[in-house]
């Protein structure tokens, strides 16, 4: 599956378009991982607990919308982006989203 952030790739041509896809999840923190972060703002420094927890919530989502895309029968997803919220204190939402389509010759 190929998934890109802009319209067109080259030396394929699109096919066919499926429409809008998304994947999302929805993660909140953990109070163990809270604890560290808490020690970091005292001491400075990349909080690794939260860099994992946003990198697998990013990946889940790429991988739902890819799913999502199979599903319709697409072989890529153009325009690809991702979307954050929140959604209560302590709980974001991660979206990936973009346009699947079927693009022409083999993967």
């Amino acid at each position: 599956m190929i998934v890109t952030t802009v319209e067109t790739i080259a030396g394929r041509s699109i096919t066919q378009v499926h429409g809008l896809v998304r994947g999302t999840t929805v993660r909140t923190r953990h109070v163990g991982k809270d604890i560290m972060a808490v020690l970091k703002l005292l001491i400075g420094g990349e909080v690794h607990e939260y860099t994992k927890l946003v990198a697998e919530a990013r990946e889940e989502a790429l991988d739902r919308m890819a799913a999502e895309a199979r599903a319709m029968g697409g072989n890529a997803v153009v325009g690809f982006r991702f979307a954050t919220s929140q959604v209560s204190k302590g709980a974001a939402e991660i979206m990936a989203y973009g346009t699947a389509v079927t693009l022409s010759g083999t993967e």
